[in-house]
């Protein structure tokens, strides 16, 4: 349907999958297998469902992946907060990441928006 590598949110994804990357980085040892690990899982997972979602032949297949999509990021959402609330991550970085993140969801939120309109 799509060249995914030309769409804004797709390389905005990437972008803050490489930010995750970076700040789980810090996160202490013992949450290589927590968080860290979660949360890196999740942040790929939100370029590659839209990647994935291009390579579908309907309308109706592309959305569906733009909701995994979303779901992942509001699960990465979650566990920004919870890193935020035991005090892993600083409040700032928490903000600048959550900032970011909603971008990406508002991204999200209007290509499935234009896509269902088009069907």
């Amino acid at each position: 349907m799509h060249n995914f590598k030309d769409l804004k949110v797709w390389q905005k994804a990437v972008d803050f999958a490489v930010k995750i990357y970076s700040v789980t980085r810090a996160y202490p040892n013992d949450e290589k297998f927590g968080l860290v690990s979660q949360m890196r899982r999740a942040g790929v997972s939100i370029p590659s469902n839209i990647a994935e979602g291009c390579a579908r032949t309907s309308s109706k297949s592309f959305v569906n992946s733009l909701e995994v999509s979303l779901g992942e990021s509001f699960e990465l959402e979650t566990q920004l907060i919870i890193s935020e609330r035991v005090s892993i991550l600083d409040s700032e970085t928490a903000k600048e990441m959550e900032s970011d993140l909603s971008e990406v969801q508002r991204m999200i939120i209007g290509l499935k928006t234009s896509i269902e309109a088009k069907s």
